[in-house]
């Protein structure tokens, strides 16, 4: 299969002849892009083909660049012996060597036109050379795949071209008859007669990419992907708060639990006086109603206790609690009071009512009228 391959002229200068002599880099290694339809792949759109450095340095490509014809653009057949007056208008002049990625080749243009042509800025050059293709897929040492390899590169001739047509330059060859063979994709260049792939400007972080719509759908699938993932990270991170909000809700709350059991213990004196307190109610209640029930109840259910019991149901009805504690106060007092017997004895004054009291008193009346005798005789 024919193909063609860019290659730049560099470090051009004349010899005493008028000849032009350069220098060129062509048939570079690594992986170009082709139409399947001239590749023999009608089925495929666009070929990977790479062609790797042990093809293209092999000794027999390089030997087969040496001497190798110059044309002004391709011819429509291939150079040969026969033809070679008819298109030639200079050659490789020495070997072709390795240099980098690509075999180097010294050129010398012996043609006057060509020669004008070129410093007139025709000063691209295209490889042709013919290569079998092998349709074994696979993947470079670097990672990237590929649907066919060059094997078996043979140079037929380099032509002059006022265009190159590979690397960034390059896209599928015509299929005119003034060019020759095939040669890769570039997706820049406007030939009408070539595959066109329309370009789609994208909008990626803010800056404006030119890409295929293959690429526009992928970019905009990772655009999506991103979207999705900073929702799922917003929607984590306010769960997270949420969850973290209830925890110090949660926390707060046994905080004010444990500060609320903390205010309930007493010291021994606090204690002390509630039991004292609490002994000194249970007492006075039983001194103001003596069979009231009073176990498990509360002081302030005490003292409704002991005034139901002494004053009826009514005296407590609907009553608040300050004026049930004010009615047992009341109820105490008169306890209290009927309890002195000082007082019972100021109110009542001294009765006796049983005999020894009254023996007790003959007793000390005769004891008190001996003592006055005794004291008239002295």
């Amino acid at each position: 299969m024919q193909f063609t391959d860019a290659v730049t002229v560099a470090g051009t200068r004349r010899t005493g002849d008028g000849y032009l002599v350069a220098d060129a880099k062509a048939v570079r290694t690594g992986i170009q892009l082709y139409a399947g339809s001239e590749v023999g792949r009608p089925d495929l759109a666009i070929v990977r083909v790479y062609r790797s450095e042990d093809e293209v340095r092999n000794t027999d490509s390089l030997r087969s660049f040496s001497h190798a014809p110059i044309t002004v653009e391709h011819p429509a057949v291939s150079v040969n012996a026969k033809n070679w007056k008819d298109f030639a208008v200079g050659e490789v002049s020495t070997a072709a060597t390795w240099d980098g990625n690509r075999i180097s080749l010294p050129l010398i243009l012996k043609d006057a036109k060509a020669i004008e042509a070129v410093t007139g800025g025709k000063r691209e050059l295209s490889a042709g050379y013919t290569c079998d293709l092998d349709w074994t897929a696979g993947t470079t040492k670097d990672g990237q795949a590929f649907d066919a390899q060059q094997k078996n590169i043979r140079a037929n001739h380099v032509a002059i071209v006022d265009r190159g047509r590979a690397g960034s330059e390059c896209r599928i060859g015509d299929a005119e008859p003034h060019k020759w063979g095939v040669s890769p994709v570039n997706l820049q260049t406007a030939d009408e007669r070539t595959i066109q792939m329309d370009l789609r400007k994208v909008l990626v972080d803010g800056l404006t990419v030119e890409t295929t719509d293959q690429g526009a759908q992928a970019i905009d699938k990772l655009q999506n992907a991103l979207k999705d993932s900073a929702a799922r990270v917003e929607t984590l991170t306010a769960d997270h708060a949420k969850a973290i909000a209830a925890k110090d809700g949660e926390l707060a709350k046994k905080d004010a639990e444990i500060d609320a059991l903390k205010g309930k213990v007493l010291d021994a004196a606090a204690l002390d006086n509630l039991v004292q307190a609490r002994s000194a109610l249970v007492d006075t209640a039983r001194k103001i109603a003596k069979d009231v029930k009073i176990d498990g109840l509360t002081d302030a259910e005490i003292r409704k206790a002991v005034v139901t019991a002494k004053l009826g149901d009514d005296a407590v009805k609907d009553k608040a609690e300050a004026y049930i504690d004010a009615r047992f106060d009341i109820l105490a007092e008169d306890a209290a009071k009927a309890a002195d017997p000082v007082r019972q004895v100021l109110r009542s004054g001294v009765q006796s009512n049983d005999a020894a009291t009254a023996d007790e008193d003959k007793a000390y009346a005769a004891s008190l009228a001996d003592l006055n005798r005794k004291t008239e005789a002295a």
